[in-house]
């Protein structure tokens, strides 16, 4: 007798699959999207006005999903809070670009604008449904962290990255010397991510093992931080831990930062990585005012050049992309023509400095007064919300959000790693926002306990139904 063999799905039947599950759970794009970070694109032209990742092709497909949730009438968890502090950035680029000096070349960065600040974080704020997926979105960012950390410490130890005094020592991961700040930020997004983790797994019903492995895993990230040789991530991650740790347990930040200090010291002198520029780069933070580098004295002209910038256009800005077509004729003339990169895939080549490296500059000069009060109100709004609000995982979303805020002092968004920004901030107002009416506010809710009835009814007879399983916090 034959047997019949069921036919294999076909691709349309697996499309479906997929796309189902993706409505039913659409924080697998956002956690897709900090993954695909990871994969190199090999763009060397820095000049060029658009740069499309495969990351920002994943957060536009999340954003499509949730705008066909919405046209369904599926109603999007967004307070009038959310809408009015987004609706402000969107409405400040909007009219920035309207009175720019070149409308038709602003186009590009309030597109760019309205998808990093507006449209990604939203969406990563609809999509944070229950735990599941917040723990989902952080675990990526661990993933995501781990390999750009085995990359870049092979770099460093087999001395094969960006150069740095001279030696192919500079840690960057895969994203190469023209993005050499891209591996630190994701290293120090998936150290935070996995300090959080582990901190909401303390107490009584904790998970003891994923406790275990994420601080395993923060104690690893240490290392290709420390190598990727910038001062900027190093300084915004010691802000950031310390404010995740002292929102969760102040004894334990004193205790830590103690441990950190005799760790440093060891790292430092006892294993000689000292002697590869780690000690002198920790000592040049001391001197940035004092005796600056060149590095840090291009910076400070820089600033200085989008204030005077922001002065001949002091209400809507010169407009969105304006600065890198207004820089010559503002800056001083000690300023640096572009920053050394160099390493094996492109050789040495000069990369211009297009951007004042300082996100509150950057959005002074091109988006003024206006803009500069609709980017505050939504960062500081975050913030407060995150600080009152925050709990149990939700403490991530303040210290990446704390991590962007100060990285934003010194440097601004451009590169791979820009999608990343809007997943912080899609966190951070899913925990500091409240929801709109007749949806969860806040927090992700804690599972209800269950009250015994006043009168037990005896048990049917056979055997027990099985209950249902409430979900951890």
């Amino acid at each position: 007798m034959a047997l019949t063999l069921p036919a294999a799905p076909g691709p349309a039947a697996a499309l479906r699959r997929a796309g189902a599950a993706l409505s039913a759970r659409p924080s697998l794009l956002a956690a897709a999207t900090v993954l695909l970070v990871c994969v190199p694109t090999g763009e060397k032209d820095v000049t060029a006005a658009v740069h499309v990742t495969p990351a920002d092709l994943a957060s536009l497909a999340l954003v499509a999903l949730l705008g066909l949730d919405l046209l369904r009438g599926r109603t999007p968890r967004i307070g009038r809070t959310a809408c009015a502090l987004f609706g402000a950035v969107v409405l400040a680029a909007a009219v920035a670009t309207v009175g720019s000096i070149d409308p038709a070349a602003s186009v590009t960065g309030f597109v760019r604008l309205t998808q990093v600040f507006v449209l990604v974080p939203t969406a990563v704020l609809c999509a944070l449904r229950d735990r599941t997926d917040q723990r989902l979105i952080l675990g990526s960012f661990v993933l995501a962290a781990l390999v750009q950390g085995v990359v870049g410490a092979n770099q460093y130890l087999t001395r094969t990255g960006a150069s740095y005094t001279g030696q192919p020592i500079r840690a960057v991961g895969t994203f190469g010397a023209l993005d050499i700040m891209a591996m630190s930020s994701v290293v120090s997004y998936g150290l935070l991510a996995a300090l959080a983790l582990a901190m909401a797994e303390r107490g009584p019903g904790g998970d003891a093992r994923l406790r275990r492995a994420m601080f395993a895993a923060a104690a690893f990230l240490v290392f290709p931080l420390a190598v990727s040789f910038s001062r900027g991530s190093w300084i915004a991650t010691g802000i950031a831990a310390a404010v995740l740790l002292l929102r969760c347990d102040a004894r334990l930040a004193l205790r830590n930062a103690v441990l950190a200090l005799a760790a440093a010291v060891v790292l430092a002198g006892g294993f000689g990585v000292g002697a590869s520029g780690v000690t002198a780069r920790l000592s040049s933070i001391g001197s940035v005012s004092a005796a600056p580098d060149q590095s840090v004295s291009d910076r400070y002209d820089l600033w200085g050049t989008a204030e005077r910038i922001w002065q001949d256009h002091p209400v809507t800005g010169a407009g969105p992309k304006a600065f890198q077509q207004l820089r010559d004729s503002h800056a001083p003339l000690r300023l640096s023509s572009g920053s050394d990169a160099e390493d094996a895939s492109i050789g040495f080549t000069r990369e211009p400095l297009l951007s004042p490296h300082n996100m509150y500059f950057l959005v002074l000069s091109e988006q003024g007064l206006l803009g500069i009060l609709a980017y505050a109100a939504l960062f500081l709004g975050l913030l407060a919300g995150c600080l009152r609000r925050a709990r149990g995982t939700g403490t991530a979303a303040l210290a990446l959000l704390t991590w962007v805020l100060v990285d934003f002092l010194y440097a601004d968004i451009g590169g791979t790693t820009t999608v990343l920004t809007s997943i912080v901030l899609g966190l951070a107002a899913r925990t500091a926002l409240p929801a709109a009416p007749g949806r969860a506010a806040g927090p992700l809710p804690a599972p209800a306990v269950p009250v015994p009835s006043a009168r037990p009814r005896p048990a049917p007879a056979g055997p027990a139904p099985a209950l249902a399983e409430v979900p951890s916090p």
